[in-house]
């Protein structure tokens, strides 16, 4: 396999390695903590890893079609178990380890379906558009709550991420892959880019969470 010939293709992996870095980044040093809460953050950001990366592969290297579609397989799984795992994350905050636990079983398999529907209807990303939406607005309605209440540590910063998230995903939708917005920035491009810098926010906030919890 060589280099994809499009720039556009080449921006969008490389925004997409980047992207991959930076959530690995996160747990080694926000997320040092025992307990389901931070295994649950780990596993969101080691799912989103294999995501970004399997992306890269997906967008930076000329294949064919039938290659392609085999590696957003694994990647559209990943992507579904990731906002599950999301979801998981926000219940704990909400209602407790308890309730987190119930519903865990219950997102795993709502991300595989999702994975389910990729493979029935391929070549759209829409469908991920709306199962992210529905998984980042209960986050936020979560998360909004918890900052109103001041009860969790870190929940503003953390409503802010969902926020940013949900920004990037209505670039996602509004834009046409392979088509520039600006320079060799495709949607996908752009979605990368001000999804890491929710990913920042999610940082901070998981981390103002961690130094509590370490007091």
């Amino acid at each position: 396999m060589t280099l994809n010939q499009s720039p556009i293709e080449l921006v969008t992996a490389g925004t997409d390695f980047l992207l991959g870095l930076l959530v690995l980044y996160i747990p080694w040093k926000y997320l040092r903590l025992p307990g389901f809460k931070a295994a649950t953050w780990k596993w969101v950001c080691g799912l989103l890893a294999v995501a970004s990366f399997l992306g890269v592969v997906a967008h930076g290297l000329e294949m064919s079609a039938e290659v392609n579609a085999l590696i957003w397989k694994p990647l559209n799984l990943a992507l579904g178990l990731t906002l599950g795992l999301f979801v998981v994350g926000a219940v704990f905050d909400l209602a407790g380890e308890a309730a987190a636990r119930r519903i865990l079983p219950l997102m795993i398999v709502l991300g595989v379906v999702f994975f389910g529907v990729t493979v029935l209807i391929p070549d759209t990303f829409l469908t991920f558009i709306a199962y992210e939406a529905l998984a980042m607005l209960f986050a936020l309605g979560v998360y909004g709550y918890l900052a109103y209440r001041k009860t969790l540590p870190g929940a503003g910063w953390m409503t802010a991420a969902v926020l940013v998230t949900l920004l990037a995903a209505v670039v996602q939708a509004s834009g046409h892959s392979g088509q520039a917005i600006f320079w060799y920035f495709d949607n996908n491009g752009v979605f990368h880019v001000i999804q890491m810098m929710g990913l920042v926010l999610l940082a901070v906030g998981l981390n103002v969470w961690a130094g509590r919890q370490a007091e």
